[in-house]
C-alpha cells in the first residue's frame, strides 16, 4: 500500500468576499428648458406690468392734486366787545368780533362772494353779519374779520331759560359762520362752500368767553 500527497482539485474556485457588494447609486442631473425667447418675453411682460403701476400711480396723485375741494374755515379769535341783558322787554345786546381763518387747499384759486357769521342761543337765531367779497390765492390763507352787533335780540321764547343761565352766569352761544363762493377751475367756477359751528360759553360777570367748541357743520 503505498501512500503519497493528495491530488489537487481539478474544479475551479473563487474565494467568497468578506462582505456582499451593493450595486453603486447612479445619480442624474436634471437641468431646466432654458429658452432665450421665454425669457425676453417674461421681460416684456414685468415693463408692461410696471409701466401700467407706474401710470395707475401717477394718474391716482394727479387726480388727488387736481381734485377740488372745500376750504377750511377756522375761528382764530372771537372777542366779545359788549353783553347786556335787557328785562323791558327781555332781550340781549351784543357786540360780538369774530376772526375767521380762510385756508384754500387746492391748486385752483378761491374767490368767496360773502361770509355770514351767525349767533343763536338755544337754537333761536338773534342776528348775523356778512363780510364783503375776497379772493384766497391756490394754497393760500386768508384772513376775514366780522363784528356782529346787536340791538335789542328778542329771547321771549327762552326767557325761562335764560334767567337760569343768568343765575349760573354762564350764557351759551352758537356761531355759525358760512363762507360760499367758487374755484376758478379752467374756464370757469365751481361752486364751493364750507360751514363752521363754534359752541361758546360767556361769563356774564367779567364778559369774557370761558371755552369755546368748533366743528365743522
Amino acid at each position: 500500500m503505498t501512500t503519497g500527497k493528495p491530488e489537487p482539485s481539478t474544479y475551479p474556485y473563487d474565494p467568497l468576499p468578506s462582505t456582499p457588494q451593493q450595486p453603486q447609486p447612479q445619480y442624474y442631473v436634471v437641468l431646466p428648458f432654458y429658452s432665450s425667447s421665454g425669457h425676453r418675453r417674461r421681460q416684456r411682460l414685468f415693463r408692461r406690468y410696471l409701466y401700467s403701476a407706474i401710470t395707475i400711480l401717477l394718474l391716482s396723485a394727479a387726480l388727488f392734486l387736481l381734485w377740488p375741494s372745500d376750504p377750511y374755515l377756522q375761528v382764530v379769535n372771537l372777542r366779545l366787545d359788549r353783553f347786556k341783558v335787557n328785562t323791558a322787554p327781555i332781550s340781549l345786546d351784543i357786540v360780538l368780533a369774530v376772526r375767521i381763518k380762510v385756508r384754500n387747499p387746492d391748486v385752483y384759486s378761491l374767490s368767496y362772494k360773502s361770509l355770514n357769521v351767525s349767533v343763536d342761543y338755544r337754537g333761536e337765531r338773534l342776528g348775523f353779519v356778512t363780510s364783503d367779497y375776497g379772493k384766497v390765492k391756490a394754497f393760500g390763507t386768508s384772513y376775514i374779520d366780522a363784528t356782529l352787533v346787536l340791538d335789542g335780540a328778542g329771547v321771549v321764547s327762552q326767557a325761562v331759560f335764560l334767567i337760569e343761565d343768568l343765575l349760573r352766569g354762564e350764557i351759551p352761544l352758537t356761531t355759525v359762520s358760512e363762507i360760499r363762493g367758487g374755484l376758478g377751475v379752467v374756464l370757469f367756477d365751481l361752486p364751493i362752500k364750507a360751514k363752521l359751528s363754534c359752541e361758546v360759553v360767556m361769563n356774564i360777570r367779567n364778559q369774557t368767553i370761558e371755552r369755546q367748541d368748533c366743528c365743522p357743520a
